[in-house]
């Protein structure tokens, strides 16, 4: 596992342990494998609880393990030349991510940061390869995953040349929604305003201007520590609707 903060007393790396029989029932791949082959994936899992600001992954550091999230949230960005921060993607519950970045066994190009308590879990990159080499349903799963990965990538290329707060926070919304890449969210996503302001890059009263907004019109509604979606494909509209 990952170190964590430069510098903390302790570390995403110590605070390691089995996976529960629970938390590997919830993983999604899981499923798509062989009894032989689950065994392997089971006794290979392990999960670390990440503290807020925990580094799981860090440009320029080789992946070690392929990661997916069991609680909590995390965020996946860059930083850019002029010390401002890019976030590609939020990443919640039953998300797993850096598939790519396994597959080629090339150093991180970007940073994986926990933004609120979370649980991680990991599987060694030497069994990630092996699955690949044995498993077709493993092949399958991986496959679906950058194919869904790029047409979100495609999506939030298409978002920053958006000038429309209220577009951004649905297309935003719509991608940590997206029942393939996080399955683990289903209808309801557990997110503070705050948390959503982090990730969009707007101000917490923008965005709570556009959840009003897109309540009203039907798509989502607003919880006690959450926002349930009514109207997935209304929401992905929307967050196509303030192109210039």
């Amino acid at each position: 596992m990952p170190q964590g903060k430069e510098g903390g007393a302790s570390t995403l790396r110590d605070r390691v342990r089995p996976a529960t029989v629970e938390e590997l029932d919830n993983i999604p791949w899981m499923q798509t494998l062989t009894p032989v082959e689950r065994r392997r994936a089971e006794s290979a899992v392990v999960v670390g609880e990440a503290e807020p600001g925990d580094l799981v992954c860090r440009i320029g550091r080789p992946p070690t393990y392929w990661f997916g999230v069991v609680e909590g949230l995390l965020k996946m960005s860059n930083d850019n030349a002029d010390g401002t921060s890019m976030t590609y993607s939020g990443l919640p519950p039953g998300g797993w991510f850096g598939e790519g970045t396994a597959l080629k066994r090339e150093p991180y190009r970007y940073n994986i940061q926990a933004l609120r308590r979370s649980v991680v879990a990991g599987l060694p990159v030497d069994d990630f390869h092996w699955l690949l080499d044995h498993s077709i349903g493993f092949n399958r799963f991986v496959m679906n995953q950058l194919n869904e990965r790029l047409g979100q990538f495609i999506a939030a290329r298409e978002a920053d040349r958006l000038n429309n707060p209220d577009a951004r926070v649905a297309r935003n919304l719509a991608a940590l929604f997206n029942p393939v890449l996080f399955p683990g969210v289903g209808e309801l996503l557990r997110i503070t305003q705050q948390e959503l302001a982090y990730l969009i890059g707007l101000s917490r009263q923008r965005v709570n201007e556009a959840l009003r907004t897109l309540q009203a019109q039907g798509a989502i509604r607003v919880e006690y520590g959450g926002l349930r979606v009514l109207d997935l494909a209304a929401l992905r509209v929307n967050g196509m609707s303030g192109r210039n």
